[in-house]
């Protein structure tokens, strides 16, 4: 996101957050209060959800948001991501790497043990 440009804010933007929370309240309420089918559910959770999401993105910082995930989108273009053969291949050396860790650490806690069994004449 440009840190130079600042998105003006308008005179109407606390009306259009509480419009947000007003659907947001009567999407939760309704879904508690009405006995719905599923379908008549998932459509009122479609409907209300979208139009707090439409009137968020009319806000100042909605269209900031929107704006952080164009330019987020135009980045992650941008990755060279790995090829099924390097995936596998760094995979597998995590793998192997963690199992000599965890060998290691096993061997070093198995002579800590016979050492304090040693010095404190406990036989565990």
């Amino acid at each position: 996101m440009n840190a130079t440009s600042e998105t003006p804010k308008s005179g109407l933007d606390a009306v259009k957050w509480f419009g947000v929370l007003v659907l947001l309240t009567v999407l939760v309420a309704g879904n508690y209060m009405y006995e719905l089918s599923a379908l008549e559910k998932a459509g009122a959770i479609i409907v209300l959800a979208g139009l707090a999401a439409f009137l968020a993105a009319k806000t100042a910082k909605g269209a900031a948001f929107l704006e952080f995930a164009k330019e987020a989108r135009t980045e992650v273009r941008k990755v060279v991501w790995p090829t099924r053969q390097e995936t596998m291949q760094t995979t597998l050396i995590v793998m192997v790497a963690t199992l000599i860790v965890a060998l290691l650490l096993w061997g070093l806690d198995a002579i800590l043990l016979r050492l304090v069994s040693f010095i404190t004449g406990l036989g565990i």
